[in-house]
């Protein structure tokens, strides 16, 4: 499934975030539970509905590499494809290897139908180590179901 075969709702837009949007942005991955600590605004891109963002994801860039993180989706929106149309339109814009670190099976296999593939921490670049080094001792010491995953084509 491409991007191409989806289309937004009527009424929505997908854009890059914009300074104005990072109090939305904040409260969407507050909400999900998500790591706030690494919310830049501009390497966010937003889904927005009828005025309401309700959708947001970004690249984050690393030495060699870039992580998608911070995918969200207000839970009134999901199902509508808007996770999947955000993450081809990231996927698209990555200029260097992508990865992405996610809680459970189900979000690997969401994220293996839009060509991630599940790796080792081992097989991780170098400046990913050191950023996703804590979820890997939580998988180790307590079992934490986080999978690493690389983006082929």
């Amino acid at each position: 499934m491409t991007q191409n075969d989806l289309f937004l709702p009527a009424g929505c837009t997908l854009r890059s975030a914009t300074s104005e949007d990072i109090w939305s942005i904040r409260l969407l991955v507050l909400g999900a539970k998500l790591d706030p600590t690494q919310i830049r605004w501009q390497q966010f891109c937003v889904i927005k509905c009828d005025e309401q963002l309700v959708a947001c994801g970004q690249l984050r860039n690393f030495s060699g590499a870039q992580e998608l993180g911070s995918l969200v989706v207000l839970p009134a929106w999901r199902g509508q494809g808007l996770g999947t149309i955000l993450t081809q339109h990231l996927i698209n814009q990555a200029t260097q290897p992508l990865y992405l670190e996610c809680l459970g099976q189900q979000l690997a296999q969401y994220y293996s139908r839009l060509g991630f593939m599940p790796i080792s921490f081992e097989d991780l670049p170098p400046s990913l180590k050191r950023k996703f080094g804590l979820s890997q001792l939580g998988k180790r010491l307590i079992g934490v179901p986080v999978v690493f995953m690389e983006y082929r084509e």
